[in-house]
C-alpha cells in the first residue's frame, strides 16, 4: 500500500516558537505512525529575527519560493521587539507569507478545554466553543499609507484600510459555508458601522446580500464594542463569527483569554482553493518575558498541527490529536504555569503523546 507524503516547511521562528515547534513536530510524527498511510518530509527554515540580525532580512530573496515548494508550512511565533521593531519583523516574514500565497482565511477557534477553569465563572466546555473567521489579506493591516514632515511639528501618519468586494465576499462565504457544518448554523459578523460610515457599512451590504444565499443558517450582524462585551457576558450566544482582519485579531485574543490562557488557542492562515501553502500556527507571539525558560505551554502548537492533519485530509489523526489533547487538560497532572501548573513544555508535549498512544492500543 503507498503511503501518502506530505511535505511540510517548518519555522520555528523566535522566542518560545523555538520550544513548542518541537514537541508539535514529534506529536505529530508520532500520529503519523499511529494512524499509518501517510508520513511528513519535514524541511526547517532558521528564518526570523536572528536570521534579520545577521543578514538584514527576515528570510532570504529566494524564501517564498522555497515556500512554494511545500504543500504546508507548520510556524512558531515571530518577534524579538527587544531587537528588532515588531512591524519589521511582521512585515518581514509572516504578513508577506500570509499575503503572497493569499491565505485569505485565517481561522481561530476558541473552546473552553475539559478540566480548565476559565476567567468566567459558572462557564463549562460547553458555553465556550465557536470559531472566529477572520479576514487575512487586506483590510486594516492592507499596509496602505506613509508618513511626510517627519520629525516635524507637522508631522502626519496616514493608514488606509482596503476592503474590496472580491475579498469581502468570500470571506462571508467562507464563514456561512463554516457554519452549514456546525450543530447550530449561525453567522456573526462584525463590524463598526455607526462610525465607519464607508468600509464597515460596504461590509454590512455585502454580509447582507451573501446571507441570501444561505437561507438554513441564521445571519446576525454586531458593532465590534458590543460584540466584545457579548464575548465576555454570553459566550454560549456565538458559534461562527466573521470578521475584518483587525477585528478580528483583536477580538480572537479575547477569544484565547475565554479559554483561560493565550498558550491554547491554535490557527490556520489557509488558502481554501490550495494554490498555495497553507499555514499553521499557534496564537501567540514569541513571549519574550518567558522564552528560554522551558515553560510555554505547546497546546496551541499541537492543536494547529491537528488543523494541519483535518486540512491534509487526515481526520482520523486530527480528532485523535484533539481527543488526546482533551484527556491531558482533563486529567490535570501536566500543566504549564500559564494554567496554574508546573510542568514544562517538554513535560505537557510527552503527556499529549502519551495520550495519543494510549488511545492506539
Amino acid at each position: 500500500m503507498s503511503t501518502r507524503r506530505y511535505s511540510v516547511a517548518v519555522i520555528p521562528g523566535d522566542g518560545i516558537g523555538q520550544e513548542v515547534i518541537p514537541e508539535g513536530v514529534a506529536t505529530l510524527q508520532l500520529a503519523a505512525e499511529l494512524h499509518g498511510g501517510f508520513t511528513f518530509d519535514l524541511t526547517s527554515y532558521p528564518w526570523g529575527c536572528r536570521y534579520y540580525l545577521e543578514h538584514g532580512r527576515m528570510m532570504p530573496p529566494d524564501g517564498m519560493r522555497r515556500l512554494r515548494d511545500h504543500e504546508v508550512i507548520y510556524f512558531g511565533a515571530c518577534g524579538w521587539p527587544a531587537e528588532v521593531p515588531d512591524h519589521i519583523s511582521l512585515w518581514g516574514l509572516i504578513l508577506p507569507i500570509r499575503k503572497e500565497f493569499d491565505q485569505y482565511v485565517n481561522l481561530r477557534p476558541a473552546r473552553l478545554l475539559p478540566g480548565v477553569r476559565g476567567p468566567l465563572r459558572d462557564k463549562r466546555p460547553a458555553d465556550v466553543d465557536f470559531v472566529c473567521v477572520r479576514e487575512n489579506t487586506e483590510g486594516e493591516y492592507a499596509g496602505v499609507g506613509g508618513r511626510v514632515h517627519v520629525g516635524t511639528a507637522h508631522e502626519v501618519a496616514i493608514q488606509s484600510a482596503v476592503f474590496s468586494r472580491f475579498a469581502t465576499e468570500r470571506i462571508i462565504r467562507y464563514a456561512f459555508d463554516l457554519a452549514r457544518t456546525r450543530p447550530r448554523k449561525r453567522v456573526l459578523s462584525v463590524t463598526k458601522s455607526n462610525a465607519q460610515q464607508y468600509s464597515a457599512v460596504f461590509w454590512d451590504e455585502v454580509f447582507a446580500q451573501v446571507s441570501r444565499d444561505y437561507p438554513d443558517v441564521t445571519a446576525t450582524q454586531g458593532l465590534v464594542d458590543a460584540v466584545a462585551a457579548a464575548f465576555v457576558t454570553k459566550p454560549e450566544a456565538l458559534d461562527v463569527v466573521v470578521a475584518s482582519n483587525l477585528f478580528a485579531d483583536i477580538l480572537t485574543d479575547l477569544g484565547g483569554a475565554l479559554m483561560g490562557s493565550l498558550g491554547l488557542p491554535p490557527s490556520a492562515n489557509i488558502d481554501p482553493e490550495r494554490r498555495f501553502p497553507s499555514l499553521f500556527e499557534p496564537v501567540h507571539g514569541s513571549a519574550p518575558d518567558i522564552a528560554g525558560k522551558g515553560i510555554a505551554n505547546p497546546i496551541a502548537t499541537i492543536w494547529s498541527g491537528a488543523m494541519m492533519l483535518e486540512f491534509l485530509g487526515e481526520a482520523e489523526a486530527a480528532r485523535a490529536l484533539l481527543a488526546a489533547i482533551d484527556a491531558v487538560t482533563a486529567n490535570g497532572t501536566a500543566r504549564t504555569p500559564d494554567l496554574g501548573g508546573t510542568a514544562t513544555t517538554a513535560d505537557v508535549g510527552a503527556a499529549i503523546r502519551s495520550a495519543l498512544a494510549a488511545q492506539a492500543r
